[in-house]
């Protein structure tokens, strides 16, 4: 007979966050599959448990899925954790998932601490729909174009970011979505855990001077209703239209071209390039999808 997985969330910070029916089964199992067995080792320790563990990440996902289904095949029961949270939320298992499925091999979820959803709960922003997009891309260009592509989305985004990188994305999301109600989630349930709430420009300009550190994750509230930023989010979308047309029609080029396009909204010139290279971006990333 088949052993059986056991998909098993841990603490993202705090260790009384983990379950007892967790701490059991790490107990019983035959091996544990983990990202970075040294920080597994040290949660088994703290609750006195020893069990045999094996690294199991993104650069060894492929010959540690085939290794572990043999095992689980041949009758092990096998715990699949990450180093923090729920494994197959932006961590490795999916392959591993579902290869177990399609060899008729039980997959048990074992529900406990996930980042995005104490995000969610704590935010104060809308939890009735919600859009988890992960991490976003780290270099500039296709990050904007991810969130140009994600701004009709009706919902409160929910992302994980590093600390470097929040402050681009902060200004970035501004940029692509208009001035939305955000909250930054930092160390959560950890000793300086912290929220950051209000609306991207406030959030944006109350961490310019921060050193920040931590685990994060962001949350951008849905689309406003309001006139003026249903306004902002139409030139998000058609300032490289518009550009184009008045250096089509008028034959200008593409400096003065922005420039009474910057003009008209009432952008900044700095601000309308920002949002010309997002849409552009964009529109290179549909192309390269379609061929």
């Amino acid at each position: 007979m088949h052993g059986s997985l056991y998909v098993i969330a841990t603490p993202i910070g705090n260790l009384e966050d983990i379950s007892l029916r967790a701490l059991r089964l790490l107990g019983e199992v035959d091996l544990i599959a983990c990202e970075d067995t040294r920080h597994t080792r040290k949660l088994l320790a703290h609750f006195q448990i020893s069990r045999p563990t094996l690294s199991y990440h993104q650069h060894n996902e492929r010959e540690r899925t085939s290794e572990l289904i043999d095992k689980l095949k041949s009758g092990m029961n096998i715990a699949l954790v990450a180093d923090a949270g729920t494994p197959l939320v932006s961590d490795p298992g999916y392959a591993l998932v579902q290869e177990a499925i399609a060899q008729g091999i039980q997959v048990v979820p074992v529900p406990g601490a996930c980042a995005l959803i104490a995000a969610l709960a704590a935010g104060g922003l809308p939890t009735d729909e919600f859009y988890f997009a992960g991490f976003l891309p780290s270099k500039p260009s296709q990050r904007r174009a991810r969130l140009v592509a994600l701004a009709g989305i009706n919902a409160t985004l929910v992302f994980y970011e590093a600390p470097r990188r929040i402050k681009e994305t902060l200004a970035d999301a501004r940029a692509a979505l208009g001035n939305r109600q955000c909250a930054v989630a930092r160390e959560l349930t950890k000793l300086h855990e912290e929220f950051i709430r209000g609306a991207l420009d406030e959030v944006c300009e109350a961490m310019q001077t921060r050193e920040v550190r931590g685990e994060i994750v962001l949350l951008v509230g849905p689309p406003v209703a309001d006139a003026s930023e249903a306004m902002d989010r139409e030139s998000v979308r058609s300032i490289a239209e518009e550009v184009a047309a008045l250096m089509r029609d008028e034959k200008l080029d593409q400096k003065t071209a922005l420039k009474r396009v910057a003009r008209a909204r009432r952008l900044s010139k700095s601000e309308a390039y920002r949002r010309l290279m997002a849409e552009r971006a964009a529109e290179t990333i549909a192309s390269d999808d379609v061929k």
